[in-house]
This record gives structure tokens, sequence and C-alpha cells, in this order.
């Protein structure tokens, strides 16, 4: 199946080592990435990270226009703060303005499942399911909620191997692919560091996305 843009923009776990979502954090404590639509640069994806004694704060502000000529006929804002206390998902907050249409998410973590409130309605989780928000590659290995939509995702996720991701200035790095497969169709890069290096989806128009790490 095709991935939306609404799905994609949201917006090896086993080499990993304990605790897994502080592993995947990077050095400088940010991401950043430029998005193509195609050839086309449509925006940018930032995510900051701050860690405080067991817990880890993580910041994501996405911006995004796609133009046809000098009109603009996509518009795209997405921000989110996701917590983590030791590998352990805790809390999501998200807001999504698609065309002027906002959607909010909020999702908190109990011992009896994580209980999530979206444009979806209201559900519960499986207490080990964790917000498909990328940069966490040992996330994977568990249930995964839409965190636009609020929804439990029906995907299947694996580990493809090594091979090299291209960065925004042109070159290259070793990295870990990982897949994701069934309402979604998207491909992670990680880095040597367990750090989020890059992404692939496919959109529903039969166009793909990338995005490449600045």
């Amino acid at each position: 199946m095709t991935l939306s843009r609404r799905s994609l923009i949201i917006a090896g776990a086993g080499a990993l080592a304990a605790p897994a979502a502080f592993a995947a954090v990077p050095a400088s404590s940010r991401l950043a990435f430029a998005v193509f639509r195609g050839q086309n640069k449509v925006g940018e994806h930032i995510m900051r990270f701050s860690r405080s004694g067991a817990g880890l704060l993580v910041s994501t502000e996405v911006e995004m226009r796609v133009k046809l000529g000098p009109i603009p006929v996509f518009r795209y804002a997405h921000t989110a703060t996701e917590r983590w206390r030791d590998d352990s998902f805790a809390s999501l907050t998200t807001r999504t303005d698609t065309n002027g249409k906002v959607e909010q998410v909020k999702a908190e973590a109990s011992r009896s499942g994580v209980a999530i409130e979206g444009p979806a309605g209201r559900l519960t989780a499986p207490a080990t399911a964790a917000p498909l928000t990328h940069w966490n590659a040992a996330a994977l290995d568990g249930p995964l909620f839409n965190p636009q939509l609020g929804k439990i995702m029906k995907v299947r996720t694996a580990r493809a191997g090594r091979e090299s991701v291209q960065l925004a200035d042109g070159g290259a790095i070793p990295a870990t692919r990982w897949t994701i497969r069934g309402e979604a169709e998207i491909d992670n890069w990680y880095d040597a560091a367990g750090a989020w290096a890059g992404l692939r989806g496919k959109l529903e128009d039969g166009s793909t996305m990338i995005y490449r790490r600045l």
C-alpha cells in the first residue's frame, strides 16, 4: 500500500545499547533533515533532544510547502513533544496543520497501556506501543501508533541490513536500513551510532518522499 503525506510526517534495535531511547540520541542533541518530494526540496524536519536524569524530551518541528509554479498547493506544519523515561515511551502531544485542517493527538503510557486521544477517537494501545516518530529504531520492534491520527498502525517491520545512505550535502555514510510495510511503505536508515540518518517513503500519488540529513 502507499503512504499518504499525513501518515509520513509524523511529524537495529537489537544492536543498540540500553537504554535504547538514549542510545539513539545524536551527540549534538539535534537532528535536521531536508525533505524532498521527488527531486524538489519541499521543507525541513528538525528534532531537538534534551536529557534530564532518566528522562528524555524530544521536540519536533516540520514545515513543508509544495508549489505548482509560484503557487503553493500544499502546506503542512507539524509539531510534537515526546517524552521517554529510561527506554520506555511516556507521553506525546502533537499538532498538525494540513492546508488549514488542524489535528491534535495526546498519548500517555501507563502499566495498563497507552491511552491515546486524537482524530481517530479514544483508544488504548498495548503498554509496549510507541509513536512512529522514526528516530528510535528500538521502537520498531513493538506496536506502533500514528502520531498524527492517533491510531494503531497495521504494519510489519524488519531490519534489512547495512548499506550507505545519502546526506543532504551529497556525501554518504554507512547505515542500517529498517523497512516498514503494510498501511505504510517506509525505509528508515540509522547510522553506526544508532541515530536516524534518512528516510524514503512512498506517497499515495505514487511519488517518493526522501529525507536527507543535514
